[in-house]
């Protein structure tokens, strides 16, 4: 199975594909993940919303198009009500996502930022760093996932293979 993680923002863009092989695939484990690509979209800081979301829509439709995943597992959006602002322009950006998504028909999973730390680490409050450890371990990175938005992506995807997972047993 081919799971594309996406960490969506206006500014960046994290995302990660993975495969992830179980049964008869991986005798000697449950379930195998393999890092396939992880990278990051970005958009100019000048640039007007409509473009940067036309450019957002773009590059996903690459991704999709490019890595031909099974499911794509989204961040869902979380801001204290402090910052109004920052959840509607997120919510933007993670509507462009979903609706290229549905437009390839690929289906969408959505995980809240508690949801996938536990079902990384074991505790919805972990840290960044300790979250960026874990993939390191799970994956057997050489190096930390970086940038952050790439890390999330990663445990996006992670998360929804977790979730699959523990569906298939």
């Amino acid at each position: 199975m081919r799971i594309l993680g996406i960490d969506p923002g206006l500014q960046v863009c994290g995302y990660a594909c993975m495969e992830v092989a179980s049964g008869e695939a991986c005798p000697e484990r449950s379930r195998a993940e393999k890092l396939i690509e992880a990278g990051v979209i970005r958009t100019d800081l000048g640039l007007p919303i409509e473009e940067k979301l036309n450019r957002i829509a773009e590059d996903t439709q690459s991704l999709l198009e490019h890595f031909e995943p099974d499911v794509v597992a989204v961040e869902e959006l979380y801001s204290h009500y402090a910052h109004p602002k920052t959840a509607i322009l997120m919510g933007h950006a993670r509507g462009v996502i979903l609706q290229k998504c549905a437009e390839a028909g690929i289906e969408i999973k959505s995980f809240s930022a508690t949801r996938i730390k536990k079902s990384l680490t074991g505790n919805g409050r972990a840290s960044k760093e300790q979250v960026q450890r874990t993939i390191q371990t799970v994956l057997a990175l050489p190096e930390l996932p970086e940038p952050n938005d790439v890390a999330d992506a990663i445990a996006a995807a992670l998360c929804c293979a977790n979730s699959i997972n523990s569906i298939a047993v």
